[in-house]
């Protein structure tokens, strides 16, 4: 099936060259200028990605992105012209899957389109093929078939990367899990350098889930080691 990707940015000039090199990969493209644009766009065309550019006019792409996570885990790669560390960690939090500095490299971000669009399919797959997968942990329901998170009847609204980490730690209660291991694991590509980026997730998913609980402590942390949830 052909997928579609939404295009926002600010600039007509980096629109027109993501938009030369994603229409030889084949794919649907849509294109949008500022926030809101991106925002009427999404309600009325499926989309499968967004490339999503952070300081827009009328409404910014952080905004657009945990708008956009309200109702959706569509994987979302961001593009900044900022390169400090803590731009990175809002955009991871707000819950973007990757992220880009400009001035980027064109086939670089092709391939990372593709990657993340072949994970969401392996993801859909695993999915399908596996049957009746559901972990429980205290109140916590989580479903592998349906992709959710449940306390009590209310679903958790977590991304799709949050989902893979707790599904991950969940269904092997009591192993730790170094940051690689988890980056490998659920990222599918090497771990080397990825501590931080596993570290902003898994704080994003502790609030998620502590607030839902009632404070109850899901995830572990071992020091100098990694992460696990009890056995």
């Amino acid at each position: 099936m052909v997928k579609s990707i939404l295009i926002v940015d600010d600039d007509p000039k980096i629109v027109e060259l993501i938009e030369i090199y994603l229409s030889n990969e084949g794919y649907i493209l849509f294109k949008a200028y500022d926030g809101e644009q991106a925002l009427a766009s999404m309600e009325i065309n499926k989309v499968d990605l967004v490339i999503l550019d952070v300081m827009m006019p009328k409404v910014d792409g952080l905004e657009v992105c945990k708008q956009i996570r309200q109702v959706n885990t569509l994987p979302i790669l961001m593009l900044s012209a900022k390169a400090e560390d803590m731009d990175k960690i809002i955009g991871i939090m707000t819950g973007a899957d990757d992220y880009m500095i400009k001035p980027f490299n064109p086939l670089e971000l092709a391939v990372r389109v593709k990657a993340l669009l072949r994970r969401v399919a392996m993801d859909q797959r695993q999915m399908s093929n596996e049957l009746g997968r559901c972990v429980r942990i205290g109140s916590l329901e989580i479903n592998k078939d349906t992709h959710t998170v449940m306390v009590e009847g209310q679903q958790i609204k977590v991304t799709s990367l949050e989902f893979d980490i707790l599904y991950l730690l969940s269904s092997h209660r009591g192993r730790v899990f170094s940051s690689e291991e988890i980056f490998e694991g659920v990222w599918k590509e090497d771990g080397y350098g990825a501590s931080k980026t596993v570290m902003v997730h898994i704080s994003n998913l502790r609030e998620k889930l502590e607030k839902a609980t009632g404070g109850e402590k899901i995830i572990t942390t071992v020091w100098g080691v990694g992460y696990k949830i009890e056995a």
